[in-house]
């Protein structure tokens, strides 16, 4: 490996640089893999980071997690009955139900993607 040297005074220091970086913002599941790497898994983040590698990392699980989400709502939503009927006959068992489902598919989405 070939190292650029800068002085500095009377020092040499590495002239180290990352390589570029996504330009995608990490939305909520991205965020949520790398604080779990930080806090739980500080080998994998620090070897991802020091790396250059973080934040594609994150952005790749934000995107299979997102994907699964998309999957899974419609899915369990069905199986539970939600239908748009059911939307304009009773409107709070409809937002309940929906509300529950969003949760259980977020809750599968954590186990299976986020926190592996």
């Amino acid at each position: 490996m070939n190292i650029e040297y800068i002085k500095c005074g009377d020092y040499y220091i590495p002239n180290l640089r990352l390589p570029p970086q996504p330009e995608e913002p990490l939305t909520k599941y991205g965020r949520m893999r790398k604080n779990y790497l930080k806090e739980h898994r500080p080998a994998t983040y620090n070897t991802l980071l020091l790396e250059g590698t973080l934040k594609s990392h994150c952005l790749d699980i934000q995107e299979q997690a997102q994907r699964r989400m998309d999957t899974l709502i419609p899915q369990m939503a069905k199986s539970a009955g939600v239908t748009e009927e059911l939307k304009r006959t009773d409107q709070m068992k409809w937002v309940g139900l929906t509300n529950n489902i969003h949760a259980a598919a977020e809750e599968i989405v954590r186990e299976e993607i986020i926190f592996c």
